[in-house]
């Protein structure tokens, strides 16, 4: 067979990043779209059904970080293909105690910290594989694979569940993972190592700063003097931003179906059908917005704009709550989802390119575990605010998040890679 040459193979490993991620999000959000099956034939309540729908959040949260130093120190590729083969035998064990909520709850959780090596590697990878001038493109690409990983789960899982209970839920996982696992031990393969070895050239961040080390002097510094976190507060301001921009997202993903089945009164299969359509624009849109950061040489400047866009998007959702408006309903939860979503590829990029070669997947493991932890408190509180206040009040304070993420965004990118 002939060799793929660099740049097609990098292509082929980026299409095959983002099927792994659909596989391990189809594992992370699928309990999401349970809910109304464990409302209605189970009997639970929303608070309680939410916090099973995030138990691969707890999951993620313990684990994110320490896939990314894995990831670091041996390579994106093994990290892949063993996360996502724990996380198809966490959920075929599953399959053994459907009649115990509490045990197939950890299963499910241990199954979501398993997933979390492709969450911090695959991004890694991709940011190895393709230069500053392609990394927006291709991370917005990348960054396709949740809400289109969701949107698989939002169409086949509330039939799957209505027809075959948590077992065929179950089945459904474990098949997609170990698929997916095979198909990266025969093709994913470690980027280059010119990242961390290239030749030296000053890392200028676009702030007009002080340059930062070149990439040969941060091999050749002390560990202590290389951590980004402490040469400035660029990293943490991300990671903060993020988790409040990524509440809409979340909110949408845990509660969107049944808001629209239970508030709106549209049929669970079209309320199925638009969450499912919601993250297909999400996806799209994630993949032009990257793009366009390359054009614009701004991650962070888009960020703001998107952060403008939820706030607006989001208060629509709360207003339309305040009555049936079952077609307006479903555009504006489009929008917004869309919106919701739009923030992440650019996010994922800056992080990578100010934490460098070497702090890479750590910082993507950082940023991850500080959406997941957001999103696991997200699950029981949302739900007991719906509870209490109503739809129309809840999302109003989902609103918040991103208003306050404006004075959080950094005002200028930092790349410490070129």
């Amino acid at each position: 067979m002939t060799e793929i040459a660099p740049r097609g193979q990098a292509w082929v490993i980026l299409v095959i990043s983002v099927v792994a991620q659909m596989a391990a999000t189809v594992a992370i959000t699928g309990p999401a779209f349970l809910i109304p099956y464990m409302s209605t034939e189970l009997g639970y309540s929303l608070t309680q059904a939410g916090t099973i729908a995030v138990a691969p959040s707890y999951g993620l949260i313990l684990t994110l970080i320490a896939w990314g130093a894995f990831a670091d120190r041996f390579g994106e590729r093994l990290a892949i293909i063993l996360g996502i083969s724990l996380t198809a035998l966490a959920t075929w064990f599953a399959l053994f105690v459907v009649g115990s909520p509490v045990a197939m709850t950890v299963l499910i959780a241990a199954s979501g910290a398993a997933a979390a090596s492709v969450n911090s590697a695959s991004g890694r990878m991709i940011m190895g594989w393709f230069p500053r001038h392609r990394r927006g493109l291709a991370m917005g690409i990348r960054q396709m694979a949740p809400p289109l990983g969701t949107s698989v789960a939002a169409l086949a899982v509330p039939p799957i569940a209505a027809s075959d209970g948590l077992p065929g839920y179950l089945w459904l996982i474990v098949a997609i993972n170990a698929v997916m696992a095979l198909v990266c031990v025969l093709v994913v393969r470690n980027p280059p190592a010119t990242t961390a070895t290239s030749s030296p050239a000053e890392a200028v961040p676009s702030s007009g700063a002080e340059p930062s080390p070149t990439v040969q002097e941060v091999e050749e510094t002390p560990a202590s003097a290389r951590n980004p976190y402490r040469t400035d507060s660029f990293l943490w301001r991300i990671h903060i931003a993020s988790a409040l921009l990524v509440v809409p997202q979340f909110a949408f993903a845990t509660y969107g179906l049944i808001w629209l089945i239970s508030n709106q009164h549209v049929d669970a299969t079209m309320a199925g059908s638009v969450v499912a359509a919601s993250q297909l624009v999400g996806a799209i849109g994630r993949m032009i917005i990257g793009g366009l950061s390359d054009t614009v040489g701004s991650r962070v400047g888009l960020m703001r704009i998107v952060a403008v866009l939820a706030v607006i998007l989001v208060g629509h959702v709360a207003l339309v709550s305040l009555t049936p408006m079952p077609v307006v309903a479903g555009i504006i939860f489009i929008l917004a989802a869309t919106v919701s979503v739009a923030d992440n590829g650019l996010a994922f990029a800056s992080v990578a390119e100010a934490a460098g070669p070497r702090w890479a997947g750590k910082a993507m493991g950082a940023q991850n575990t500080g959406q997941f932890v957001m999103s696991a408190a997200l699950g029981p509180g949302l739900g007991a605010l719906i509870t209490v206040w109503g739809y129309p009040l809840a999302f109003a304070a989902v609103a918040l998040a991103p208003l306050i993420s404006l004075g959080i965004i950094p005002k200028r990118d930092v790349d410490r890679i070129t």
